[in-house]
């Protein structure tokens, strides 16, 4: 390098003008810095609902605060709070914030010297009296005693620094969306599990009934074998029929613990008997309309979408910092200190001693590698805006599922009620016929079995109606408000500790004996009659079957 340029930093400006890839006068409208400015994507959003037409879906502004309230149901609300203030992964993503606080600080403390040293020394130091020009020497022994303060500072002339600022704060956004991503999941994935738990413990409910409608049955051929009237072949098929029902009690246990594991893990706490603390109750409902709003709130209620943005802007601000590098850096260097042979001279005038200039730094040979580190930022760039627009298109499909879902199980279940309405007619009188001999017990053994397919199948619908609901909720982005609300979100996370050794948490407690539903009327099934009689029983009626509740 040699000393003009290095007298002369505005040559090297001048020399910038001519290679330079930002025109100037973009370099100055973008408040002198290189790079692009950061401009929010166009994201493709339908204009409309595909459902739009359906009286069940309201354009209205959707309350997503708390919607999980909309069930009214005092064990799931409890479940939910439980998992906001002990759920480890969101836990972590607080830290993530956190962290990401503390990088944008330090990025920030780079735009000011970079160097900033206070330095000092004491030595006692021998000269060879054999080297050449030591004839000037006084003494070979002598004493050094010098300090000083260097300082360092690189101009931002290009906006690197700047740049690397504007892409912090946008990490820091990004993880706070992160943060409420996690969180809108959090609540939908408890709420799910426990409608599944609900729903399973209604099908079990309704198995057992059935087991106990088929056992007396069975005591009703036995009775009718053992007196000569029906061959053994009936009496097999009724205890088939009844061990085959028995079976479904196992099959839907497997799946209830399974959903209950996940309450706990969602609930930071280790694997328990959850029924103990929520025990029965019934599948959660809510009203058969929902306000869901328009499809271009999407952009803005969704954190995954937002935090997909974020992560956009980041890398436009990256860009920026990759072009800087381009251009020369131009800085101010200085030192000032004392040196003495004696301490008792340090502090004098004469001891002092300095220097202060500007000097600049210009890889001039390295543009092919510079360069190429552009173009691996612009590609991220795109790749990041694909992903983007992508997670737009996502977000609307994920509602209309939700909604789909929701409008389909309600009328899936309105066709299984009545279903479930002439099965228990059949039923009644399938089993009257059987008694006088009017049919034999293979229609019977249909007809029950068929009674315990259409009761599981609408309890699955009224399952599925809750699940479609809260799927709404989770593609319309509802819940993450809550972090605005005292004690809650990142913010209300213990800060890291002053000597830097981090902050490792207690495990998170047991809940506390969640509060209990009111207990829920179990099913009435179909009363067989007596072995012995021979009088026509009274049916039950179909609405006395209780299979909605």
């Amino acid at each position: 390098m040699s000393g003009g340029l290095r007298r002369s930093p505005l040559l090297a400006v001048a020399l910038v003008a001519t290679c330079g890839c930002t025109p100037w006068r973009e370099y100055v409208y973008n408040g002198f810095k290189v790079g692009p400015n950061y401009r929010k994507p166009a994201a493709p959003v339908a204009a409309d609902w595909i459902d739009a037409g359906d009286v069940r879906i309201s354009e209205e502004p959707p309350n997503l605060q708390r919607w999980w309230t909309v069930f009214n149901d005092p064990a799931l609300d409890a479940l939910i709070n439980n998992a906001v203030n002990q759920n480890l992964t969101l836990r972590e993503a607080g830290f993530r914030v956190m962290r990401a606080r503390a990088v944008r600080a330090a990025t920030i403390g780079e735009i000011f010297p970079q160097t900033q040293d206070v330095a000092g020394g004491y030595s006692r130091d021998a000269m060879s009296t054999q080297a050449a020009n030591t004839g000037f020497l006084q003494d070979r022994f002598f004493d050094e005693w010098d300090g000083g303060f260097n300082l360092g500072w690189e101009l931002d002339f290009w906006g690197r620094y700047r740049r690397a600022i504007e892409a912090a704060d946008a990490d820091l956004d990004a993880s706070i969306e992160s943060y409420d991503a996690i969180l809108v999941t959090l609540l939908a994935d408890v709420a799910q599990a426990y409608v599944e738990v609900r729903t399973l413990q209604k099908q079990i409910q309704l198995v057992r009934a059935n087991e106990t409608l088929q056992a007396e049955t069975l005591k009703i051929v036995s009775a009718k074998f053992s007196g000569g009237m029906v061959s053994e072949l009936d009496v097999d098929q009724a205890k088939s029929n009844l061990a085959q029902t028995q079976a479904l009690v196992p099959k839907f246990q497997i799946p209830l613990r399974q959903a209950e594991l996940r309450l706990c893990i969602l609930m930071g706490i280790p694997p328990t008997d959850l029924d103990r603390m929520i025990g029965a109750g019934d599948i959660p409902t809510a009203s058969t309309a929902v306000a869901v709003g328009i499809p271009a709130n999407l952009l803005a209620q969704r954190p995954d979408v937002r935090r997909a943005e974020r992560d956009v802007a980041a890398q436009s601000a990256r860009v920026g910092v990759a072009v800087s590098e381009l251009y020369p850096h131009i800085g101010i260097t200085g030192a000032i200190g004392v040196s003495a042979q004696n301490a008792s001279n340090l502090f004098t005038s004469e001891a002092l001693q300095g220097s202060v200039g500007p000097s600049f730094q210009w890889n001039v040979l390295n543009y092919g590698r510079l360069l190429n580190a552009i173009r691996i930022q612009d590609a991220r760039l795109a790749e990041l805006i694909a992903f983007y627009q992508n997670k737009v298109l996502e977000a609307n499909a994920e509602v209309e599922s939700g909604l789909v879902e929701f409008l389909r199980s309600q009328e899936q279940a309105t066709f299984l009620d009545a279903s479930v309405s002439a099965s228990v007619r059949a039923t009644n009188v399938a089993l009257t016929q059987y008694e006088f001999g009017m049919i034999d017990f293979n229609r019977v053994s249909l007809i029950e079995q068929n009674l315990v397919s259409q009761q599981d199948l609408y309890a699955q619908a009224e399952g599925d109606i809750a699940l479609g609901l809260i799927e709404i909720y989770r593609a319309l982005g509802g819940g993450w408000q809550i972090r605005l609300e005292e004690s809650q979100g990142p913010e209300a996370l213990p800060p890291v500790n002053e000597t830097g050794d981090g902050l490792v948490p207690d495990a998170p407690a047991r809940p506390e004996n969640l509060p209990l539903p009111a207990p829920a009327p179990g099913p009435v099934v179909p009363t067989p009659p007596a072995a012995d009689s021979r009088s026509q029983p009274s049916l039950v009626q179909p609405a006395a079957l209780e299979v909605g509740a």
